[in-house]
């Protein structure tokens, strides 16, 4: 059996999470630089304007490390964090969602309450992701985008 990398791993579990946010019919946008200087995953928009965050976590060690997340709620009015099929999901908090997948697919194992965005936030963030997701379609350098 082959061993996959850190990097194929989160990949791969990206793949699955936007597939599986396609079919709730939410657009996504990768790899996102926010306001608060923090790196997103997967930001998701919704037919209603509602917004998720996904961060992926590819290993018990990724997740482990990872002080940051709890700053990703100021910009979503849902948050998930999305890890491989094999990851031990009792580590993953309680009070958030949780996405297993792969790079097929993806199934929301845990749904999340939603904390809704202040109206003055959300349309911050809504222009945001559509200049963005505008930018990149250009070819513009999408990475260095900041979602405030």
């Amino acid at each position: 059996m082959e061993t996959r990398t850190r990097p194929q791993i989160t990949s791969e579990v990206t793949d699955g999470v936007c597939r599986l946010l396609y079919h709730h019919q939410m657009a996504c946008l990768t790899e996102l630089r926010l306001g608060n200087g923090r790196g997103l995953d997967v930001l998701a928009l919704g037919a209603k304007g509602e917004l998720w965050a996904v961060e992926v976590k590819s290993s018990v060690e990724d997740f482990r490390v990872d002080q940051k997340w709890e700053s990703y709620l100021d910009y979503c009015d849902r948050f998930f964090f999305a890890v491989p099929m094999e990851f031990p999901k009792e580590l993953i908090p309680g009070n958030v969602g949780l996405i297993v997948a792969d790079r097929y697919e993806a199934a929301i194992i845990r749904q999340c309450e939603e904390c809704s965005l202040s109206a003055a936030r959300r349309k911050k963030l809504l222009i945001s992701f559509g200049q963005t997701a505008a930018t990149r379609l250009q070819g513009g350098g999408g990475d260095a985008v900041f979602i405030t």
